[in-house]
This record gives structure tokens, C-alpha cells and sequence, in this order.
């Protein structure tokens, strides 16, 4: 999945839309911070990276499953949810189609 992840925050990320990525760990040495910045800087992660060692994110998404992609629009609502891989076409689909709505903020709109 990263490298479609990559691809959109490359083109995309500004404005309108950026990625943030939540690293839950399965196993203990995925816990430490100095091997999940060995591991995105060996992948060529750029995009931010959150750390839920605690699982906190994990609860309050009730997520069950991994990967898991969201797409939240502007005003921070889930719109999209995708288990597992594939559907990227789709994915970007929202994300272009999210893009193109208008800013709930802007008043001269």
C-alpha cells in the first residue's frame, strides 16, 4: 500500500489534502521509535507518520483491521473506508471528487 499512499501525497499534499499514517505495532520491536524511522526512511516514507503504541487511535476508529485507508473530508468526516489492499483507483477517485468540493470555511464561495 505505501507506494500508492506515496504516489498520492507527492501529488496531491497541500492545501486541500495531505496524508497522516498511524503506525499501531504488532510485535514489540515495532514499538521502538528508532525502527519505524529505519523502516519509512528505508520504504522512502516522506508523509507523517503518527505512533499509537498505546492503541489509542486503534480504539477510536474501532478498527478490527489492517491496512485500513480512510478518507476524511474537510471537515475531518470519514467519507471513505477501505480494508485491506487494493481499490486504489477508487480511492483516489474520492480523493479527487473530495478535492473538488467547496471549502465549507470559505464565505465568498
Amino acid at each position: 500500500m505505501i507506494p500508492w499512499v506515496r504516489e498520492w501525497y507527492e501529488k496531491y499534499d497541500g492545501d486541500d489534502f495531505t496524508v497522516v499514517s498511524v503506525h499501531y505495532p504488532e510485535f514489540g520491536y515495532e514499538e521502538q521509535l528508532e525502527n519505524v524511522v529505519e523502516a519509512t526512511q528505508r520504504l522512502g516514507v516522506a508523509y507523517p507518520v503518527a505512533i499509537d503504541n498505546d492503541g489509542q487511535t486503534w480504539r477510536a476508529y474501532q478498527q478490527r483491521y489492517w491496512p485500513t485507508r480512510y478518507v476524511l473530508d474537510k471537515n475531518g468526516h470519514i467519507r471513505y473506508q477501505h480494508i485491506g489492499e487494493g481499490a486504489y483507483a477508487e480511492t483516489e477517485a474520492v480523493i479527487q471528487a473530495l478535492m473538488a468540493e467547496a471549502d465549507p470555511l470559505d464565505l465568498e464561495g
